[in-house]
């Protein structure tokens, strides 16, 4: 009897080292990062607000044209119309948890805080995108690129303003031409440019006037034709990347060798945005004066699975829309001065709130953090004879915000973040260390 006490204790053993072992196992996985489920039916928080340091005696109007998320997440892009981009940096003690803290609630009377870069372009800027492995922690990555009418491409330092290369694309007359919309291929190593009925490709690291010309058009005049207003990339490395005409059409190009593969119509006025989803099956596609998003299935694009509706039928601006990173939902501006959310799963509405008094313009979610930005203004027509004149705009116009969002599981996701980071960073200098 008393040799069967020690060896009920040893035969219980086994089952309690499992279980350590077991527990070992899951904390891997708990430390794992995951995107954070955002919670759209509680209305978001604006965590920073920016309207007073862009408008001047000399251009009370001045209004937001566009707001992009930089890659890392460290701070957002601004577009605007007195030809100036401005980078506004995300505060360092800002983790996106915020959403019931009353001290961040912004002073309408006032900035949250002042751009950390200005660059002021000579004319109209028609697009700009950020370097797609941007780092603030890597100052060589910290680049984006804007193109402006009657100028080059130009390819800005986002930390010291300074400008890094110019690419020159010239027309027949041997002038200097401009793009129309730009964007970086997911390797990034090149910048592909939309011009009139053709597509330029510039290699990053050979700035001037070297590139390869693909015109859009065939020689049976099959094709796309118009201005290229705009282009995205498959983000799921498929080799495919889609453009937009001012034409009403879509079109869809193998990226090795620019080969067309198809033209998609639909599209009631000149496609301004065109966006693949995360899992690159399905491209959604916006027009001007046209009030809604169509969404294309990639592997039978014949008919529109669905349509999102936007109020932007009675304005010639771009209306930018975004995807949150878990890919499920889609976040579109309006005239209504509302941010829509829609269901991409079912094309349902889901929730919206206001973003500004005016036409919302641009909205984009943050890369990693439950938080977007959104952009708002419209060019106002008549004559100002006082100075004090920008006082009559309230500060929910003509402005840019960031929004804080409600999300579940917060200790997961906050015990995630820094895994997140570490990931990022082991991706862009995987990148490097490619030739």
């Amino acid at each position: 009897c008393v040799c069967t006490e020690p060896m009920g204790e040893e035969e219980q053993q086994p089952p309690s080292s499992d279980i350590e072992a077991g527990e070992i196992t899951e904390e891997p996985t708990e430390q794992a990062y995951s995107w954070p489920a955002i919670r759209f039916d509680v209305p978001p928080h604006r965590t920073y607000h920016f309207h007073h340091q862009f408008r001047t005696p000399s251009n009370p109007n001045n209004f937001f044209k566009g707001v992009k998320w930089s890659p890392d997440g460290s701070c957002f892009l601004t577009s605007s119309d007195d030809n100036t981009l401005r980078v506004f940096a995300l505060p360092d003690n800002d983790s996106g948890g915020h959403e019931n803290d009353c001290s961040l609630v912004a002073d309408v009377a006032a900035d949250s805080y002042a751009a950390s870069l200005v660059v002021s372009e000579g004319e109209s800027i028609y697009d700009y995108c950020w370097y797609p492995y941007m780092s603030a922690s890597d100052p060589v990555t910290c680049v984006f690129a804007s193109t402006t009418r009657d100028h080059p491409i130009h390819l800005w330092d986002a930390a010291s303003g300074q400008l890094r290369c110019t690419y020159r694309a010239y027309d027949a007359m041997d002038e200097i031409t401009a793009a129309f919309s730009i964007g970086f291929n997911p390797a990034g190593t090149k910048i592909l440019a939309g011009y009139n009925k053709s597509l330029r490709v510039f290699d990053i690291y050979r700035p001037g006037r070297d590139f390869a010309h693909y015109s859009t058009l065939q020689g049976n005049k099959e094709g796309q034709s118009g201005i290229i207003s705009a282009i995205a990339f498959c983000p799921s490395h498929t080799g495919m990347l889609a453009t937009g005409s001012y034409s009403q059409t879509t079109a869809i190009y193998r990226e090795d060798n620019m080969e067309l593969l198809y033209v998609l119509h639909g599209q009631e006025g000149g496609v301004t945005h065109v966006q693949f989803s995360k899992d690159g099956n399905y491209l959604y596609t916006g027009g001007r004066r046209d009030p809604y998003i169509l969404c294309w299935d990639m592997r039978k694009a014949v008919d529109v699975v669905y349509k999102l509706y936007r109020s932007s039928e009675n304005t010639n601006q771009r209306i930018l829309f975004d995807i949150e990173p878990i890919g499920r939902h889609l976040g579109t501006g309006g005239q209504d001065g509302l941010v829509h959310i829609y269901d991409l799963q079912t094309g349902q509405w889901v929730s919206s709130f206001q973003a500004a008094l005016d036409t919302v313009n641009g909205f984009s979610f943050h890369p990693f953090l439950p938080m977007a930005a959104s952009s708002s203004g419209h060019r106002r027509f008549g004559i100002i004879d006082d100075s004090n004149e920008d006082l009559s705009l309230s500060g929910d116009e003509n402005c840019a915000s960031v929004w804080s969002f409600s999300y579940d599981s917060v200790a997961d996701n906050a015990a995630g973040t820094d895994c997140g980071d570490l990931n990022e960073q082991s991706e862009h200098e995987n990148l490097h260390q490619d030739p």
